[in-house]
C-alpha cells in the first residue's frame, strides 16, 4: 500500500497541496448518489404500500432515474468539459438536494416517477464531474490509482450507509425522510467544494452542440424503453417502433460525432482496446446485478419478514467487501495484470450469483451473507479498475466525456437489468395461483399480496401469502442464474479484451 502513496513528481501535483481535502469533498458527491440509489430498494415496500402503484409503474419508479440519466450522461459530461467541472458539480448538487425533497413528498405514482427522473437530470452532472476532476488533479498515475479506489470505495459504503440509516428512518419514520438524508451531505458538499475544489475545463472546448444532445437523450431513453417493454409485455409494435426510433437516433448521433470539428463525445476515445473493454465490461456487469439486487431488499423484508434496519444491515457484507479491494485495487493490479484482476473479479461475483439459485424462502443468513461478500470483493476489484483505465487512456481535457461514457455504462446496465431480469422476476410472479377472492393487486406486485392479505382471514391469507412468496422467490432465482450467465461470460470477454493493458507506473 506504501508504493501508491508516493509522492507525485510534477510541478502540478507539488502546487496543489491541498488534492486529498479536495477528493474528500469529492467523494461526498459520490455519497450522495449511492445513498439515494440504495435507499430506494429498502423504500420500496413502503412507497408501494402508500402510494399503490402498479408492478409496472413499479419497475418505472425503479429506473427512470437510470434512463434519464444515462440519456444525459454523456451530454452534462461534455458540458462540464466546456463551462467547468467544479461549476456543473455545484450546480448538480444543489439541484440534487432539490429533487430529493420532491421525492420526499410525492403522492401518486406519477408525481413520484416524475420527481426520480428529475433527479436523474441532476444526478446526471455529478458522477463524470467527480472522475474527471480526480483526473484532473491527481497527476502522479499511482496516487490517482489510489484516488479512484477511495472514489469507488465511497460509492461502495455509501451502498452500506444507505440501507442502515434508511433502516433506522424507515422503523422511525414517514418512507420520504429516506430522501431528505441527502440534504444535508449536499449542503456540506456545496459549502465546503466552493472554497476547496479547484476549477478544470477543457481550454479549447468548441461549442455544445444541441442536436448531439437531443440526439444521445431521445437515442438512450428510446433503446431503454423498448427492452423494458418487450421484456414486460413481448415484442409489440410499441417496443419495436420505440427501438428502431432509438437506434437511429443513436446512428445519427455517432455519424455526428465523427463529422463536427468539436464533437460532444470523441468517438475515437473508442479505438482504444482497453477503453472499451473496460467501458463494455461496466455495462454488462451492472446488467448482471442490478435486477437482483433492486429486489434483495423485498426479499428480506416481505419475504423473511426482516424489519428495515435488520434488512439494511442483512447487506452489509457486499459494501465491506467492495470497500476493501478497491482501496487495493490498483496495487493489486500492478502486480498481476489488469485483465486478472477485472475478469477475477466478475468470475468471482458470477459464481456467487450462481449460488444464490437455490436461494428459498428459509435459506440462513450465511449463506446469503457470504454470497454478497464475494459479490462486493469482486465488484470492487473490478469496477476500481476499469474506473482506473478508462480515465487513463484519455487527454485530461477529454475526462469528463470519458467519465462519462464509464457512467453512462453504469446506469445503462442498471436500466436494462431492472428492465430485463426485474421484469424475468416480475413476470414469474404473476403467475402464482391465489386463493379466490383475492384482490388484483395482489398480482401486480408481492408489497400488493402482503397488504391484500391484511385484510383476508387468517387461512386465506397464509395461503395467499405462502403462494405470493414463492413465486417471488422463484423469479429471484431465475433472475440470479441469469445474472451469473452474464457475468461469467463477461468475465471471459474482458480476459481477451483487456490483454497487455495496464495501469500507469
Amino acid at each position: 500500500m506504501t508504493s501508491t502513496l508516493r509522492p507525485a513528481t510534477t510541478t502540478e501535483a507539488v502546487q496543489r497541496p491541498g488534492r486529498w481535502l479536495a477528493l474528500s469533498v469529492l467523494v461526498l458527491a459520490v455519497l450522495l448518489v449511492a445513498v439515494d440509489a440504495t435507499v430506494l430498494g429498502l423504500a420500496t415496500p413502503y412507497i408501494s404500500e402508500d402510494l399503490k402503484p402498479t408492478g409496472t409503474q413499479l419497475l418505472w419508479i425503479g429506473d427512470v432515474y437510470s434512463f434519464v440519466i444515462a440519456g444525459l450522461l454523456v451530454s452534462m459530461g461534455s458540458l462540464g468539459d466546456r463551462i467547468g467541472r467544479k461549476r456543473i458539480l455545484l450546480l448538480g448538487a444543489t439541484a440534487f438536494g432539490a429533487m430529493s425533497v420532491l421525492n420526499a413528498y410525492a403522492t401518486t405514482p406519477e408525481l413520484m416517477i416524475l420527481a426520480r427522473a428529475l433527479l436523474g437530470v441532476a444526478g446526471a452532472t455529478l458522477m463524470p464531474a467527480t472522475l474527471a476532476l480526480i483526473r484532473n488533479i491527481f497527476h502522479d498515475p499511482r496516487e490517482r490509482s489510489l484516488a479512484v479506489g477511495i472514489w469507488g470505495a465511497t460509492a461502495s459504503a455509501g451502498t452500506a450507509v444507505g440501507p442502515i440509516v434508511g433502516g433506522f428512518l424507515l422503523e422511525h419514520f414517514w418512507w420520504g425522510s429516506v430522501f431528505l438524508i441527502n440534504l444535508p451531505v449536499m449542503a456540506v458538499l456545496v459549502l465546503v467544494g466552493i472554497k476547496l475544489l479547484p476549477e478544470s475545463r477543457n481550454p479549447n472546448p468548441g461549442p455544445w452542440d444541441m442536436i448531439s444532445v437531443v440526439l444521445s437523450l431521445v437515442g438512450m431513453i428510446a433503446v431503454v424503453y423498448a427492452v423494458k417493454e418487450a421484456a414486460s409485455h413481448g415484442v409489440t409494435g410499441e417496443p419495436i417502433a420505440a427501438g428502431l426510433l432509438g437506434a437511429a437516433a443513436l446512428y445519427a448521433f455517432v455519424r455526428r460525432q465523427l463529422t463536427l470539428p468539436t464533437p460532444l463525445l470523441d468517438m475515437r476515445l473508442f479505438r482504444n482496446r482497453g477503453f472499451s473493454g473496460a467501458v463494455l465490461a461496466d455495462l454488462l456487469t451492472i446488467l448482471g446485478l442490478s435486477g437482483l439486487v433492486f429486489f434483495l431488499s423485498q426479499y428480506l423484508q416481505l419475504v423473511q419478514e426482516r424489519p428495515p434496519l435488520e434488512a439494511g444491515l442483512a447487506e452489509l457484507p457486499a459494501a465491506v467487501g467492495a470497500v476493501a479491494a478497491g482501496l487495493v485495487a490498483g496495487a493489486t493490479a500492478r502486480r498481476y495484470s489488469v485483465r486478472a484482476v477485472v475478469s477475477g473479479g466478475l468470475a468471482a461475483i458470477g459464481l456467487a450469483l450462481a449460488s444464490l439459485t437455490v436461494l428459498d424462502e428459509s435459506t440462513g443468513y450465511p449463506v446469503l451473507g457470504a454470497a454478497l461478500l464475494v459479490v462486493g470483493v469482486g465488484a470492487g476489484f473490478s469496477f476500481t479498475v476499469t474506473a482506473d483505465v478508462i480515465l487513463s487512456s484519455v487527454p485530461k481535457d477529454q475526462a469528463g466525456a470519458a467519465s462519462a461514457v464509464s457512467e453512462t455504462a453504469y446506469e445503462l446496465g442498471a436500466a436494462l437489468g431492472i428492465a430485463v431480469l426485474g421484469s424475468i422476476v416480475t413476470g414469474v410472479y404473476r403467475g402464482f395461483t391465489a386463493p379466490p377472492g383475492t384482490p388484483t393487486g395482489a398480482h401486480e406486485s408481492l408489497g400488493g399480496a402482503v397488504e391484500a392479505a391484511s385484510g383476508m382471514p387468517m387461512n386465506t391469507a397464509q395461503d395467499l401469502l405462502a403462494s405470493a412468496r414463492g413465486a417471488f422467490v422463484d423469479g429471484l432465482t431465475i433472475a440470479a442464474g441469469a445474472g451469473a450467465a452474464v457475468l461469467l461470460a463477461t468475465a471471459l470477454a474482458a480476459w481477451f479484451m483487456l490483454k497487455n493493458q495496464r495501469l500507469g507506473l
